[in-house]
């Protein structure tokens, strides 16, 4: 994926996909939300104001090769999505003001959430309506949501700490039960940005077997009482062939594969992931 441009109130933005995930140009934000003749001495010196504020957003953010305006292709200070938020959050701007509104409103839900996880639950079920889910599929993707937390946390308490750790585990029932990593099964969905979420992508019966399978291994982890990595990998394996053994008799019944190339979403519908 090559370089591109997005415009915003009419200013162009460039960005570069990198690492499974876009990058935007730091300078011409600044640009759009200040209105600044120098945008690069505006950013200098916020830079330097953050560094000796102890801003680590500051120090994640690097250089990569952009489009210049002169033609040429020269490093430019780039930022995530999340690291440009932050880097807005200390600009003094009215352009600024909607973008720190809008986070301040994000941040007061999830403390909502957390104080109300039906709150949480309720926001979710209105983000899959309006991208055109249908009920039955959105009750399915909210109990699969239910259930996966309660595997994570019993992982958390069996002392899984890493998020390396999660991931291996995560890829080992996923393998089991479908014959794919997490990352396999994206590709072979065709989903390319690091943020789309292959559940979000499934069909009905991806759906219940991805839970019978992280169900399976929530309660063979407690039967067993797993602990440490080994253990509970053991048990992420056998969760997993349940659902497996699940998907190879359905699969018998019908006379065809569940694991589907296919996006669920109808055609008309994709282009907002």
């Amino acid at each position: 994926m090559n370089n591109k441009l997005v415009v915003f109130q009419d200013k162009k933005i460039r960005r570069i996909w990198h690492n499974e995930e876009w990058y935007f140009s730091i300078v011409d934000i600044i640009a759009v939300l200040t209105e600044s003749v120098d945008p690069t001495a505006y950013w200098r010196k916020l830079k330097q104001r953050l560094k000796e504020e102890g801003n680590e957003t500051v120090t994640n953010c690097h250089a990569l090769k952009m489009l210049a305006l002169d033609g040429k292709m020269r490093l430019t200070d780039i930022g995530t999505t999340k690291e440009l938020f932050r880097l807005i959050q200390s600009i003094p701007s009215k352009k600024a003001e909607p973008f720190k509104q809008w986070l301040a409103q994000v941040g007061y839900e999830r403390i909502e959430e957390i104080e109300d996880p039906e709150l949480g639950q309720d926001r979710i079920k209105e983000y899959y309506e309006l991208k055109g889910y249908p009920k039955e599929w959105i009750d399915k993707r909210l109990r699969g949501i239910s259930v996966r937390q309660e595997l994570t946390d019993e992982w958390k308490n069996r002392d899984i700490k890493s998020e390396k750790e999660f991931s291996i585990l995560t890829n080992e029932i996923s393998k089991a039960t479908f014959g794919k990593t997490v990352r396999e099964y994206k590709e072979f969905k065709k989903l390319q940005k690091k943020n789309q979420n292959l559940r979000d992508h499934m069909t009905d019966w991806e759906l219940i077997l991805t839970m019978i399978g992280e169900k399976a291994t929530t309660d063979i982890t407690k039967e067993k009482d797993s602990r440490g990595f080994e253990e509970c990998k053991d048990s992420a394996n056998a969760g997993g062939n349940i659902a497996k053994r699940t998907r190879k008799d359905l699969e018998k019944n019908l006379k065809k594969s569940v694991v589907s190339k296919n996006n669920f979403l109808p055609k008309e519908k994709k282009q907002i992931n």
